[in-house]
C-alpha cells in the first residue's frame, strides 16, 4: 500500500524566509514574556491579600484574561509566518526577559513586579518593530502596536496605584 504524503507548501506572502525567521525570533520572545506576565498576573490574582484585595483581585483578573487572549494572537502570527510557536515552560524560560517572582509578595510589591513585567513586555515588542517594518510586515507591526499600547496603559494604571 502506497502512502500519500503531502508535502508542505512553502510560505510565499512577499516576506523572505530570512526576514520571517528574524520576525519569528522576536515574536517568540514576545510570546515568552507575555506568557510569563500572564502567569505572574494570575498567580497574584490568586494570592493577593490586604485592604486592596477586592479591587486588585478583580483588576488582576481583567489583566490576565486580556493577556491570555493575546497569547493566541502572537502564537498564530508565528504560525502564519510559517514557523512553530514555542509552547513549553522550558522554551519560555529561555526566551523571556522577565524573571519569575518567588514566594508571595505583599500587594504593593505585586503591583511593582507587574509594572516592571508590563514594561519589559512592551520593550520586547518595541524592539521587534524595526525588524517588522524593514520586512514590510504590516500584520506583525499591527500586533506589536496593539500589544505595546496595552502594556504601556496597564503599566501606567498599575504605577498610579503606588503613588501617594
Amino acid at each position: 500500500m502506497k502512502e500519500n504524503k503531502v508535502k508542505s507548501m512553502p510560505v510565499n506572502t512577499g516576506i523572505s524566509e530570512t526576514d520571517r525567521k528574524k520576525i519569528v525570533e522576536g515574536l517568540s520572545a514576545l510570546l515568552a514574556d507575555s506568557y510569563t506576565l500572564y502567569l505572574m498576573t494570575h498567580n497574584f490574582h490568586w494570592n493577593v491579600t490586604g485592604p486592596q484585595f477586592n479591587s486588585l483581585h478583580m483588576m488582576f483578573m481583567d489583566q490576565y484574561t486580556e493577556q491570555w487572549n493575546a497569547l493566541d494572537v502572537i502564537a498564530e502570527r508565528i504560525r502564519a509566518l510559517g514557523f512553530p510557536a514555542p509552547g513549553t515552560y522550558k522554551e519560555f524560560v529561555k526566551l523571556a526577559s522577565i524573571q519569575e517572582v518567588e514566594g508571595v509578595p505583599k500587594a504593593n510589591e505585586m503591583i511593582a513586579h507587574l509594572v516592571a513585567a508590563q514594561e519589559a513586555t512592551a520593550r520586547t515588542a518595541r524592539k521587534l518593530f524595526p525588524v517588522a517594518d524593514e520586512a514590510n510586515d504590516q500584520p506583525t507591526a499591527d500586533v506589536l502596536t496593539q500589544r505595546i499600547d496595552v502594556h504601556e496603559k496597564t503599566a501606567w494604571m498599575l504605577r498610579s496605584l503606588l503613588e501617594d
